[in-house]
């Protein structure tokens, strides 16, 4: 699941090596920043939950012992092919994240890069110690340590099963050489206050992009408050990047005007669904959160819950790169099965 990877040129016949691996996954933007207090450029790791941290809640992690954090220096440790394995299985912060804050109390405050020790020791151990915030009945118990710790502790079993269900279904439709993993149903609700690009108003329409395929809504006239709910469907593959979506000026006698621009991180929505499993079989509630930050459109943070046996979430957007304007999608998780 490693998406957005800086890839480097190498050297004939030799192969990316396991560092050069780690380095690319330290590179991607949710990696650049502590998972656990938001402090920029990390420079060490948990090789068995698959996060990236800094020095200060390194030493935090150290202290809850290797059986539920075994931590890495990138640059100074060796790491075994399983340990960075296990990083790339996972992703990353943000796909990490996705899960252990899921439950996130509504106005809990992460510790900033600026914490003191004791607020800093008291959120790592609730999250990856008590995991208060990930939902109790994927809770691990490694509250005590074992007589030998494994190569790869027990927290990791958690990463795997994520993983896993990823490869679970031996039969995907393929298009090409591209393999998918589900569908995504997108529910292009409404724009408010869009940029005016004609000589009073605008005839707003929505493209959305994913992979190599593009789709694209209906064009609302002369309306900055557009209604649309209307649902389009992707079909997702097993490397999936962002979700692109730009919204345009329809012009009869020249070029659509760009009315602007947002990214729709599907991490959160697909690692959630992907953990849960059939969504049937629970009750409406919440399993993820994609959180908003400097770093991506968000209006609000944006939670996954299950509704009526559905994967859904809703999302509020403030559109990139012009003067205003918002939008409001709701994104809808289907399995192959379905």
């Amino acid at each position: 699941m490693s998406r957005n990877m800086n890839h480097h040129p190498m050297e004939l016949g030799r192969p990316a090596s396991g560092k050069r691996k780690l380095k690319d996954l330290l590179l991607q933007k949710d990696n650049r920043t502590c998972a656990d207090c938001g402090a920029a450029d990390p420079k060490w790791a948990s090789a068995n939950i698959g996060v990236f941290i800094c020095l200060k809640c390194c030493g935090v992690h150290r202290s809850l012992g290797t059986h539920i954090s075994k931590v890495l220096s990138v640059t100074l440790d060796e790491w075994s092919d399983d340990e960075i394995e296990a990083m790339t299985e996972v992703g990353g912060n943000s796909s990490a994240n996705s899960i252990y804050e899921a439950f996130l109390p509504d106005g809990y405050s992460k510790p900033g890069p600026d914490a003191g020790h004791e607020e800093r020791s008291k959120f790592i151990r609730s999250k990856y110690e008590l995991q208060e915030f990930l939902k109790p009945s994927l809770r691990i118990n490694s509250a005590s340590k074992p007589q030998e710790t494994p190569k790869i502790s027990v927290q990791t079993s958690f990463s795997r099963k994520i993983m896993d269900s990823f490869r679970s279904n031996s039969s995907k439709p393929t298009d090409g050489m591209v393999e998918f993993i589900g569908l995504l149903k997108v529910k292009v609700i409404k724009g408010t206050n869009l940029a005016i690009r004609d000589m009073m108003t605008s005839d707003p329409y929505v493209i959305l992009t994913l992979g190599r395929q593009t789709l694209q809504t209906t064009v609302v006239k002369s309306n900055l408050n557009p209604v649309w709910n209307e649902e389009l469907m992707l079909s997702v593959p097993q490397r999936y990047g962002p979700l692109q979506l730009r919204v345009f000026d329809h012009d009869l006698f020249s070029a659509d005007d760009i009315m602007g621009e947002a990214e729709i991180d599907l991490q959160p929505l697909i690692t959630s669904a992907m953990a849960f499993g059939d969504a049937g079989m629970f009750g409406n509630m919440q399993i993820g959160k994609w959180l908003k930050s400097q770093d991506n459109a968000l209006l609000d943070d944006s939670t996954v819950n299950i509704v009526d046996g559905k994967v859904r979430q809703a999302v509020s957007l403030k559109l990139q790169n012009v003067e205003c304007g918002e939008l409001d999608l709701e994104l809808e998780w289907m399995p192959l099965e379905q």
